[in-house]
């Protein structure tokens, strides 16, 4: 608070405001100096009111030892001053006896009689003001539960009594009945009990937040696995971060160690880290750490100790440290309640928790089904088929008789040759079958060129190949030489395309010229041994393919045809099997970038018969994934989906790089697609994000999660979209601003979107409003900007902000002036006008007038454009929304005359069912308006009859059998 409030006026509003934040530091800060502020004006009205705002921010920002103070002072005004006291007022004071009661039990350092004299006070004061004990007994069950003592008899004098005005509410009660029976070990009549909450038929601040939290477990123990997914998604996302909920989240964590989660169990504990530092109540604090130490102790005993976990503020943590100083706080604490209250009972019920055995071996949560692995800081080199050889001379020699095959194994040979050549007793064999050690230097760095050169890191594999040419030539071995140059050459080229302003006509000249290149080194090249010119032949063939494909010029497919055969035929003499397959592949793929997918298609074919028969196997993966491709082009989903799945199984076999699982996984997505599986896709798009995560593709791997997300939301998956959604936006490149600002933005804004169909209307609102206002400075996308303004404009119309509304449509309007966006806007300053008209009625006829003249300019402006829209008609639309707008309003007679306008731009039905439903929802309204608001039943009724008798002989049955129940309505009305 910058200013204190001067009136008490000022001092209203600004409670107000505070009201609307969110609980936790800022507010309660903020109620604080406003209760300062309240006792300046010596008015005891103001300050009850400021000290109930006070005691509130307290009891919900986990401040248990301060909520007793605040009441303290609040019931010392009322014993001096009950005259001040209103109805509301005086209910308020008797009801946060409770949140009292609550807020000792919460502090061990209270003692057990201190409690039991509050609840007496709390019953004098009930008895005394005359009010129902119901709640009084319901503070004795709940310290009986506390305790672990008597608690069967006050669950009976509580439960067998009556509601009152002053006992929980109903969502809260429903939730201890429920305990009661699951501490009695009864899950199933708990869940029965739980109904109603989980349900959504009951809610209030905590709930059914708190009521899931609890239930999860027993509905995993009952088999209900489906709906416990559902929940703790949903549930989680009501108390994360919230400090008064610090309980519920330690259940949601534990829930997560005990269905197979443990990674996502991390990522959650990450999220909620402030809370190590923000609550404040021992006992909620208890709660929480008992979660975390079971999700710590799942995690650890599962071998990943090492990991790093978040924790207290003050150093980093790995989950073996941050496990121990989480049971020595929770012992600690455990301990402290049961010294205060005489029992066991915490203690007891904390070890039942951390003794808990896993209920499922794996429970798929979340779009993001990620494994303690995929967490680790680097994965595990893959396994070769076979185990290397111990000596480094039996080692080279394998590395290099691999290499020539084009073994995807060689690259673990050449791994470990690099560990071993990196220590300083490092001894290179006296073996002239090995060569020199320049040599295996120079094969090192030839083999850490390959590996950028397929991670598209292209400038570092030229520099790389460069340098191995370098030593080969020293080594004395030119055909290497040529053949790193020439590797050299083609990764220099692949360069180009990434820099900025790189024209497509550029980047072909300069492949000619590298092809070129490759044939002069091909020529000069002496005594080259047949794999090394096989190799040389493949560089050219790949050269000219990519120039193919850049260029798109078909007149090129000959010479790469001729290029290709010629390697071909140079491996099938020299009995190359994996060149013969290469050059097969080749072939295919220029006639599948030329466009004749038969050839293509035969070419993959072939090839899969002949690798099956005869080999090399690690070659079938990557023709099968171009045989899915090609077939998906074609249109065969079927067969495709086959190729791609028998792909993405065969290549499991292989190490990791062999082939480019996670495009497989993308095609697969598409394939999935076009045979209407959508969830099979959604599967395929989120591994395939995965592995380009895990890979270091960050930009394409959130591409593709983007892409996941908004198939999820298109399948009415809210919960999980926005768990995927929430998950990506923790990754530490989005949190620090490295990730591409247009990306997260679109993120953000599918999560927004999926907010406001979850009917988080708040939360969605404040998102769209913050994107707003950033996407303003987009300078060079003006478009996306007004897309994003307009849809804030209609979430804050719906929330009733209409002055907001017109701002925010208003920076749409101007940044649609720039790039057009004509049917967004369209429909945005038409749903804008229903709002207001249905919220306000006649009051708000002016402004949802002016909303739809905006959008009448927005149509004339697309049609002098020539622009059609891919929905309804702008002009049709308006005219419909005129009349519905004037009906909301009152104004019937022009509401009508809007409609017939609106009849006549649709045009008479015909067979098309959209445009039908059309026509036929615009004579509906003009009925009820003609027929109900102007009282010419008549004239409605003709009107309907004689568009339902239309709409029936064209065969829209549904359309028509609306409008005979309107008829059937109005007749009798009459």
């Amino acid at each position: 608070m910058q200013t204190p409030p001067q009136t008490t006026d000022e001092l209203y509003a600004a409670l107000r405001e505070n009201d609307a934040r969110p609980y936790g530091r800022t507010r309660t800060v903020a109620a604080e100096e406003l209760a300062e502020a309240a006792e300046l004006f010596g008015e005891p009205a103001v300050l009850i009111h400021a000290l109930l705002d006070l005691q509130e921010a307290y009891t919900y920002g986990s401040e248990p030892r301060k909520s007793p103070v605040v009441f303290a002072r609040l019931l010392n005004l009322f014993d001096e001053r009950p005259d001040v006291f209103d109805d509301r007022l005086r209910h308020q004071l008797f009801w946060r006896f409770k949140w009292v009661a609550n807020a000792l039990r919460c502090l061990p350092e209270i003692p057990l009689a201190s409690l039991r004299q509050w609840q007496t006070e709390m019953r004098d004061r009930y008895e005394k003001a005359g009010l129902d004990l119901q709640p009084y007994y319901g503070q004795a069950y709940q310290l009986a539960a506390h305790v672990g003592e008597d608690t069967a008899l006050a669950y009976e004098l509580w439960a067998g009594r009556a509601r009152s005005l002053l006992s929980d509410c109903e969502a809260c009660e429903t939730c201890e009945r429920a305990l009661y029976h699951l501490a009695a070990g009864d899950d199933e009549r708990a869940l029965r009990v739980w109904a109603p909450v989980l349900a959504g038929k009951e809610s209030c601040q905590e709930e059914p937040a708190r009521s899931v939290s609890y239930a999860l477990l027993p509905l995993l123990r009952t088999g209900r696995t489906d709906e416990a997914r559902g929940l703790h998604l949903a549930g989680y996302r009501g108390c994360r971060r919230n400090p008064s909920m610090a309980g519920e989240i330690g259940r949601h964590l534990e829930f997560c160690a005990l269905t197979g989660n443990e990674a996502r169990g991390l990522e959650l504990l990450a999220e909620n880290r402030n809370l190590f530092d923000e609550v404040d109540s021992p006992l909620a604090l208890l709660d929480l750490l008992n979660g975390v130490e079971v999700l710590l102790a799942r995690v650890e005993t599962l071998g990943h100790g090492a990991l790093p976990a978040a924790g207290f503020p003050g150093r980093s943590w790995t989950v073996t440290e941050l496990r121990a100083e989480v049971r020595g706080r929770a012992d600690d604490l455990a301990a402290r309640f049961d010294a205060r209250n005489g029992t066991t009972t915490h203690g007891d019920r904390r070890r039942a928790r951390l003794a808990q055995a896993p209920l499922l071996e794996s429970l798929e949560l979340t779009l993001r089904p990620r494994t303690l692995e995929d967490v680790a800081p680097a994965a595990p080199a893959p396994a070769p088929a076979e185990p290397l050889p111990e000596s480094p001379a039996e080692l080279i020699r394998r590395a290099r008789e691999l290499d020539e095959q084009g073994h995807p194994d060689a690259h673990a040979c050449w791994a470990r040759l690099r560990e071993l050549t990196a220590a300083r007793d490092y001894t290179h064999p006296d073996d002239p079958s090995v060569g020199p050690l320049i040599q295996l230097r120079a094969d090192l760095l030839d083999d850490e060129a390959t590996l950028a050169d397929r991670r598209d890191a292209y400038a570092e594999a030229a520099a790389l190949y460069e340098e191995a040419a370098g030593l080969y030539e020293d080594a004395g071995l030119p055909g290497h030489a040529a053949l790193a140059h020439g590797q050299a050459v083609l990764a220099a080229v692949r360069v180009g395309p990434e820099d900025a302003g790189h024209e497509a006509g550029v980047h072909t000249d300069a492949l000619t010229e590298a092809h070129q290149a490759l044939v002069r080194l091909h020529e000069e090249a002496d005594g080259l041994a047949p794999f090394l010119e096989a190799r040389l032949l493949r560089l050219r063939v790949s050269t000219l393919g990519l120039r193919l494909q850049a260029s798109g010029d078909r007149d090129l497919v000959a010479s790469v045809l001729a290029e290709a055969e010629l390697l071909h035929d140079f491996a099938t003499r020299h009995a190359l099997p994996g060149q013969i397959a290469g050059a097969r592949l080749l072939r295919a793929t220029a006639h599948a970038i030329a466009g004749d997918l038969p050839a293509a298609l035969a070419e993959t074919d072939a090839l899969a018969g002949l690798l099956r028969t005869d080999g090399p196997a690690w070659h079938l993966p990557r023709v099968l994934a171009l045989r899915g491709k090609i077939q998906l082009g074609l249109g065969d989903a079927e067969a495709a989906h086959a190729s791609l799945a028998e792909g993405l199984r065969l290549a499991a076999e292989w190490p990791g790089d062999t082939v480019d699982a996670s495009t497989l996984h993308g095609e697969l997505a598409q394939a999935c697609m076009h045979l209407g599986r959508p969830d099979e896709a959604l599967r395929h798009l989120t591994r395939s994000a995965e592995l380009d995560l895990r890979a270091g593709n960050r930009f394409d791997a959130f591409c593709t999660y983007s892409n996941a997300a908004q198939l999820s939301l298109d399948l009415g998956r809210v919960e999980d979209c926005i768990a995927l959604l929430d998950s990506l936006l923790l990754e530490p490149d989005v949190v620090d601003g490295g990730l591409n600002d247009r990306l997260v933005a679109q993120l953000r804004l599918t999560r927004a979107r999926a907010l406001h169909a979850g009917e988080d209307l708040k939360a969605a609102t404040a998102e769209f409003v913050a994107l707003a206002a950033e996407s303003a400075g987009w300078d060079d996308d003006p478009g996306s900007h007004a897309m994003i303004a307009a849809e804030t404009a209609v979430l804050l119309g719906e929330a009733g902000e209409f002055g907001q509304a017109r701002e925010a449509v208003d920076r749409a309007l101007a940044a649609h002036a720039r790039d057009p966006r004509f049917e967004m806007l369209s429909n945005a300053l038409r749903e804008l006008a229903r709002l207001q008209a249905h919220q306000q009625g006649p009051e708000g006829l002016a402004g949802a007038r002016a909303f739809l003249e905006d959008a009448g300019r927005v149509a004339d402006a697309a049609r002098a454009a020539g622009f059609v829209a891919h929905g309804r008609s702008l002009d049709s639309a308006l005219a419909y929304e005129h009349g519905r707008v004037n009906a909301y309003g009152g104004a019937y007679e022009e509401a009508l005359a809007a409609l017939e306008k609106a009849l006549g731009l649709i045009g008479e039905p015909g067979e098309d069912a959209t445009e039908a439903g059309e026509w036929a929802e615009c004579v509906r309204l003009a009925g009820v308006v003609e027929g109900v608001y102007l009282e010419r039943r008549a004239a409605a009724l003709g009107r309907l009859g004689t568009a339902a008798e239309r709409l029936t002989a064209l065969g829209h049955g549904e359309a028509a059998e609306a409008l005979s129940e309107l008829v059937e309505r109005l007749r009798d009305e009459e």
